[in-house]
């Protein structure tokens, strides 16, 4: 693999029409100027339908796509939709962010609308796509027509017989529910046949697209829902425990995030054959896969359901190597990035090795005072090929913003290792920038916020934090020629455009 840069940029940050990023014409501009940017590689973030919160982490599915990033503008050219419809229909008044609550109570009238005038079960293609799809995207639909009919409420909340998944309660909404399910089959079959044109044209222009998916799973999901042996759930299907960090430096309580734990014990006896089918799934969605939280395949973090912290948590084997040498038997060898981050231990960074994938490397973390020296895994000298580099993720703080917040003794080390100290503060980031396209990282991916050196009013997500996260947008201008040369220039300059 030669040396190659990429950009990171959540779907829906792009500066498309009707209050949300999407898979539209500037998805397409997009890819195009990433093209003339000199770029490899488009990163974006989950793809799946959000809950609460709007995180893309916290899906109704591991398989479904999100509805958000339907195009209305291609819905409009094939006539399901008027833009007049579109245009009356109130998406907030912010382009530069996204209003997730006015985007949930206009899109979906809009999306039913479309579905309701497609005659989408006369279509051949959308029959091929439910057939071929059937072995989720059955469960998905029910779950989520039955999760409207009890007012958005969890699963676990719903009536116990089809919580329970009784074969009554699931004939008799199946039958009940038809038309709604239909239309979540169609959102569905929808969001694939665009995601897919986009993909291929990515793909053409020389753009390869790195997908990202968590390790785990949301509790109220589809996936929990439809397949509880797979989770560590009693014979009610609650949580025996749930998934978190421990505290460290940054959190005193750790990180309660709730999730459903494995069974791994359950996957290894059925061959990983979930873990399997996840996978294959995924890459026909991307290029490249970045699996979030790595270090849960070595071991993961047991929180008793109940409790108000991660304080009491403990540590428990994962699967480690036995599942990944399973999913390349089966799928062959695949391209995965292991996000790698936190608190790695020696077995951590022995199950990184063996697999071969390349973990993640982010500058932001080289100059922690609490973890200074020249050993810093962080450093960028001390990158090795087989790794991506960043700047920051959609977790950090952007580039510009980081450097703003540090402590004195930080900034100074920060600026000794470029050995500048002279730059302003305000242009500093493209030293940083320049600092990890130079390292022997094979692939350097930066976010887009960092190479326009935007401060932490635009940062993606802080974690931790609800309400203020994922509503960043690019507005149309701000994707430059002048921006596009800079990248170009950079990226060509350490050898990361193809002509280099």
């Amino acid at each position: 693999m030669n040396r190659a840069g990429g950009v990171l940029l959540s779907v829906t940050s792009l500066p498309s029409k009707y209050g949300i990023g999407c898979f539209s014409k500037s998805a397409y501009d997009f890819v195009d100027w990433l093209k003339e940017a000199g770029q490899t590689y488009w990163q974006i973030l989950p793809l799946g339908p959000t809950s609460y919160g709007d995180s893309p982490y916290q899906s109704f599915s591991t398989f479904a796509g999100n509805p958000y990033f339907i195009s209305l503008e291609a819905l409009v050219e094939e006539g399901a939709l008027t833009r007049e419809e579109c245009e009356a229909a109130d998406f907030g008044k912010k382009p530069e962010s996204v209003d997730y609550e006015k985007m949930y109570l206009a899109r979906y009238p809009l999306l039913r609308k479309a579905y309701e005038r497609s005659r989408v079960s006369e279509n051949e293609d959308y029959q091929r796509f439910v057939a071929d799809n059937g072995w989720w995207l059955g469960d998905y639909a029910l779950f989520m027509a039955v999760k409207d009919r009890f007012d958005g409420a969890p699963w676990t909340e719903w009536a116990e017989d089809i919580r329970l998944r009784q074969q009554n309660a699931m004939d008799y909404y199946r039958r009940e529910l038809y038309f709604d399910i239909e239309f979540q089959q169609y959102l569905q079959y929808t969001f694939y046949m665009q995601w897919m044109k986009l993909k291929n044209y990515a793909n053409e222009k020389g753009i390869r697209l790195i997908g990202d998916i968590p390790i785990y799973v949301a509790m109220d999901s589809a996936d929990t829902w439809a397949h509880p042996e797979l989770f560590q759930l009693d014979e009610n299907n609650v949580p025996l425990a749930v998934a978190g960090c421990p505290p460290d430096g940054f959190s005193a309580t750790g990180q309660l995030w709730g999730n459903p734990l494995y069974r791994w014990d359950y996957h290894r006896e059925m061959g990983y054959e979930w873990w399997i089918s996840r996978l294959e799934y995924c890459f026909r969605l991307y290029d490249v896969v970045r699996i979030d939280h790595f270090r849960g395949f070595d071991e993961y973090y047991s929180i008793p359901y109940g409790a108000a912290s991660a304080v009491n948590g403990h540590w428990e084997k994962g699967p480690g190597i036995d599942l990944f040498a399973r999913v390349e038997e089966a799928l062959g060898r695949r391209e995965v990035i292991a996000e790698d981050l936190g608190y790695v231990t020696d077995s951590v960074r022995k199950l990184v090795r063996d697999s071969g994938f390349p973990g993640m490397k982010v500058l932001e973390f080289a100059f922690d005072s609490r973890d200074s020296g020249s050993a810093s895994d962080y450093l960028p000298h001390n990158y090795p090929e087989n790794s991506v580099a960043y700047t920051g993720t959609h977790d950090n703080e952007t580039i510009a913003g980081w450097f703003s917040s540090i402590t004195e003794t930080e900034r100074q080390a920060a600026r000794d290792y470029l050995c500048d100290h002279h730059t302003p503060d305000t242009l500093l980031y493209k030293s940083f920038i320049a600092l990890v396209m130079r390292s022997s990282a094979k692939r350097c991916i930066i976010p887009l916020q960092d190479y326009m050196g935007l401060d932490n009013c635009c940062r993606i997500n802080q974690p931790s934090t609800v309400g203020k996260n994922w509503q960043w947008r690019l507005k149309k201008e701000e994707l430059s020629d002048t921006l596009m040369d800079e990248i170009r220039a950079v990226t060509k300059r350490y050898g990361r455009t193809k002509e280099s």
